[in-house]
């Protein structure tokens, strides 16, 4: 399970954040200052950090050093300033991305996804014969490398990145909508799935890997996934 480290003041912002990312299969820990977020940093190690610009004690910029420092995940800044200034400093301390409230929680969480994924330095999955190596880009199926195209390819990780979540088709077009510079429409998803599964299934009519869950979208099979 990812560990997700919210640093927010807002109580009722941190209890939705929170209600929301334990939905989509996140354990989150809080810290509503920067005094509470240090000391955290030194008790877990976490998988990404969401964190407020405006906090009592200090600000978000130095706190992001911080975690740069001594956790060295991605960072992503939750802020009511839209301002241009502030992105360029958030950005130039290595903050990987800068979201302005309100956001919309789909959007979030597949940004997410994207710097978690791009600050993955080895992650695995084995299931039903299919080996992943995100490091290297390797996909094998029964010890042989198959090759996907860019888009197959983001879809599976799309997958992998939520193991535990039932994927639906907005969230999957979400993901997708500029992978290869394509444009991925409700119809094509149908027609990327159905090509992805022909290559990493045993029987395409009968999936383990990619699961149809019906009225709601898909699901990875159970995997041994590993980082």
């Amino acid at each position: 399970m990812k560990q997700i480290f919210l640093v927010e003041d807002d109580q009722a912002i941190a209890r939705n954040l929170t209600r929301l990312l334990r939905s989509e299969g996140f354990s989150v820990t809080i810290a509503s200052t920067q005094r509470e977020a240090v000391s955290a940093l030194t008790e877990c190690r976490f998988d990404l950090a969401l964190v407020d610009v405006s906090l009592p004690d200090g600000n978000g910029f130095s706190l992001c050093t911080e975690i740069k420092e001594t956790q060295d995940i991605p960072v992503i800044f939750l802020t009511a300033s839209g301002d241009e200034s502030s992105i360029v400093t958030g950005l130039n301390l290595g903050a990987d991305d800068y979201i302005t409230k309100p956001f919309r929680p789909r959007e979030l969480i597949a940004r997410m996804g994207a710097a978690m994924r791009k600050n993955s330095r080895s992650a695995r999955l084995e299931l039903a014969g299919l080996s992943v190596d995100t490091a290297s880009g390797i996909v094998k199926k029964n010890g042989s490398e198959i090759f996907l195209s860019p888009l197959e390819y983001r879809l599976l990780l799309v997958f992998l990145g939520a193991p535990k979540s039932i994927l639906t088709r907005g969230r999957l077009l979400d993901e997708l909508w500029d992978a290869a510079g394509e444009f991925v429409n409700d119809n094509t998803l149908t027609v990327y799935i159905k090509r992805l599964r022909e290559k990493i299934e045993d029987d395409p009519s009968h999936p383990k890997i990619i699961l149809t869950v019906r009225g709601m979208g898909y699901r990875l099979g159970e995997a041994n996934a590993a980082e």
